[in-house]
């Protein structure tokens, strides 16, 4: 079994830094964010508030570029949060639609 190849600062994927608004909703809540960066596998958001969703729960991120998208919250701390991109087929489309559309491959990027 090959293990999988990981950036110098230890992480899977290359993330690009971005400053995109819009907002997250969990259970009902609703709350304005700005995603900080964003990999094919994930993103860091700056929360401009406070919502309950902890470790584990799956909240839906909306904005222009990336449509609705289902996410696993990885962690939670200091008014940011880090998610990881459900894998279903669609998830998946809307990524790298993203990534055709408004970034270069970040493979062939360095890590930030």
């Amino acid at each position: 079994m090959l293990a999988a190849k990981l950036n110098p600062d230890g992480r899977r994927s290359y993330r690009i830094r971005c400053h995109i608004r819009g907002t997250l909703e969990f259970i009902g809540q609703k709350l304005n964010v700005r995603i900080l960066d964003i990999s094919r596998t994930g993103m860091a958001l700056h929360l401009e508030g406070w919502i309950e969703a902890k470790r584990g729960a799956t909240v839906t991120v909306s904005c222009a570029e990336l449509g609705h998208i289902e996410c696993t919250v990885r962690w939670y701390r200091a008014g940011k949060m880090g998610l990881e991109f459900e894998q279903t087929t669609n998830a998946v489309a809307q990524v790298n639609a993203y990534f055709r559309h408004f970034h270069r491959d970040p493979r062939n990027l360095v890590p930030i």
